[in-house]
């Protein structure tokens, strides 16, 4: 599995888990603690999980899309992190880094409208 990660994946041993659930998945807790890493317009950009995190997750998303339709992780984006699954029994940890970028309102780099007053002066007149 590639990522475009910089070192090794975390893991038990080197990372303590943010996170350690029973035998359901708790979105509640991930929006949480995403928000709780969300600061100076970065957030992060991978949410890293061990075996039995991933199962609940697909578990989880099963319900909701249907089981085919989640069979594997891989290339899924869970609250707008990328899920990368690692070789470990139980881990969850939302790492990386990502900028937030802001949308810009399309209508806001358009030119200002003319007064209609003073456009009526200057239409095509047959």
């Amino acid at each position: 599995m590639t990522h475009a990660l910089s070192g090794p994946l975390p893991d038990e041993a080197i990372v303590a888990p943010e996170l350690v659930f029973g035998e359901i998945w708790d979105g509640s807790a991930v929006s949480e603690l995403i928000r709780s890493k969300c600061a100076f317009g970065e957030t992060p950009a991978f949410l890293f999980l061990g075996q039995k995190e991933a199962a609940l997750l697909r578990e989880h998303l099963g319900q909701v899309f249907g089981s085919e339709a989640v069979s594997t992780l891989r290339d899924t984006y869970y609250m707008g992190l990328e899920v990368v699954e690692i070789e470990c029994e139980r881990f969850l940890f939302a790492g990386g880094r990502k900028t937030v970028r802001t949308l810009q309102d399309p209508t806001s780099r358009r030119p200002n409208w003319q007064d209609r007053s003073t456009d009526a002066l200057w239409q095509f007149r047959i």
